[in-house]
């Protein structure tokens, strides 16, 4: 398999085994966001809730593009991510994996809503900083801290968001909606009212897709750092990729970079200016030599994949100054024309992107159960009634759906658990969240990223002396 030898073909099995895992036990820790509300207002049994669910989880994983999966992959550096003793690679692939699914399923256990998002990116930094330890100097950042911040920061602000949004929106439903049947909890076992339910399935779906769009991009995300930490060869570019067409796109990106006045940049612009058309340049050289990508050397590969980066990067930083001397439309251009070439790099194999589909979709089927009971009945002290749990789930479908289009991972179980306690607090006030089990989230949401950091650090620094 891709050239392998037996064990490291076996390894390569195991890691891409514990990856669908992980997403399987993403679907069923996760299952409860998009379930509960349908579930404790009776709008649906739980097996054709979580059957319904699984399937747009499904569905959303394909819809969802690959935006999240990259942020996810470019958090560590092509050097380290690329070294040349495959042993060193397959340290990172089993420490990240084995922290991911150790948390995920110990909260899970516990019944305990708890970020996979928040788990999975804790144990990639956690990587990167474990091999600060033991690396030698070499002049680079182990973590791509602004890819970091910027994940952080949505990380943290979307459940505040979700907690606020709830809350604004039970106010309008109570000032618009004359009927009060929607503000009572639900009858035993009796199914609400037809529009009622309607509303309650569509958010329900809304959250399923939302999910899968974004969770399951994290997914596809650690499948490619396995891939091309173990066969770089094989996916650190895409090999499918035309040569003439990426030359094209490059002279493309040469043509409207030309037209910069660099004397019209100050000091750090004009050296993001420098090193962006450095790094076009080293590609540009390598895709001069006469071969298709495929034949290349794995070390122009990996060159390639680093300068697109850290070129789309510098050219990033330059479209964000107020002294670019381009027009509008030429920004726009040049923006368009960086996308067009970062598809060398940013992609996934349709094969991974089934396989994620596969493994969350029949993960939010099984499991479902512990997770619903705290979301369902333990967050508020009143049952969750339709205005409830119709409004969680919308601000939580709209922020995780934003969040996708922006490219960034954001925290489903964070963002849901955070609407259905807005709406317990619209509803009576602060008196109406259980102390206990809101202290137990948050305590969780706090020590997710910490323990994931240290303990796939650790691990890291473990395997690596293993090896």
């Amino acid at each position: 398999m891709f050239g392998l030898d037996t064990s490291l073909t076996i390894l390569l099995l195991v890691c891409l085994l514990a990856a669908a895992a992980f997403e399987f036990i993403n679907g069923f820790h996760d299952t409860a966001n998009a379930v509960a509300t349908v579930i404790y207002t009776n709008s649906l049994k739980p097996w054709a809730a979580v059957i319904w669910s699984g399937i747009w989880n499904a569905i959303g994983v394909f819809a969802g593009g690959i935006a999240v999966a990259m942020g996810i992959t470019n958090l560590l550096p092509t050097e380290l991510l690329l070294d040349t003793d495959i042993y060193h690679n397959i340290a990172l692939i089993l420490s990240l994996l084995i922290t991911a699914i150790a948390w995920n399923l110990g909260t899970w256990y516990l019944g305990i809503p708890c970020s996979s998002s928040h788990t999975l990116i804790g144990s990639i930094i956690g990587v990167g900083l474990g091999f600060a330890f033991i690396a030698p100097e070499n002049g680079f950042s182990f973590v791509n801290w602004s890819k970091a911040g910027d994940i952080g920061l949505s990380l943290v602000l979307s459940p505040l968001l979700g907690f606020s949004l709830a809350i604004l929106l039970m106010y309008i439903l109570r000032q618009v909606v004359k009927s009060k049947q929607i503000f009572r909890e639900p009858a035993t076992n009796a199914p609400p009212p037809f529009w009622i339910r309607l509303i309650l399935l569509l958010t329900c779906t809304g959250v399923s897709f939302s999910h899968g769009s974004n969770d399951g991009q994290k997914g596809v995300g650690l499948v490619m750092l396995i891939l091309i930490a173990i066969v770089p060869g094989y996916f650190t570019i895409n090999l499918d990729k035309n040569t003439s067409d990426v030359k094209e796109q490059v002279t493309e990106v040469r043509n409207i970079v030309s037209k910069i006045d660099p004397k019209e940049l100050n000091l750090d612009e004009k050296l993001n200016f420098e090193k962006a058309n450095s790094y076009l340049t080293h590609f540009d050289s390598i895709l001069k030599v006469d071969a298709t990508l495929a034949t290349l050397p794995n070390q122009q590969k990996a060159s390639m994949r680093k300068d697109m980066v850290l070129m789309s990067k510098e050219v990033k930083k330059l479209l964000a100054s107020k002294n670019l001397s381009l027009s509008t439309a030429n920004k726009q251009k040049l923006k368009k024309s960086v996308d067009d070439l970062k598809s060398i790099t940013e992609y996934a194999p349709i094969w991974v992107v089934l396989m994620i589909s596969l493994s969350l979709g029949l993960g939010t089927m099984v499991g479902w159960k512990r997770i619903v009971t705290t979301i369902g009945e333990k967050i508020g002290k009143q049952h969750l009634t339709y205005a409830q749990g119709a409004s969680a789930e919308l601000v939580a479908a709209s922020t995780i759906g934003f969040s996708t289009w922006l490219g960034l991972p954001v925290s489903t179980t964070h963002v849901l658990s955070s609407g259905i306690a807005g709406s317990m607090v619209a509803s009576k006030g602060i008196k109406n969240l259980q102390a206990k089990t809101i202290k137990s989230i948050a305590i969780a949401w706090l020590l997710t990223l910490p323990v994931s950091i240290v303990l796939s650090g650790g691990l890291f620094i473990l395997f690596r002396w293993l090896f």
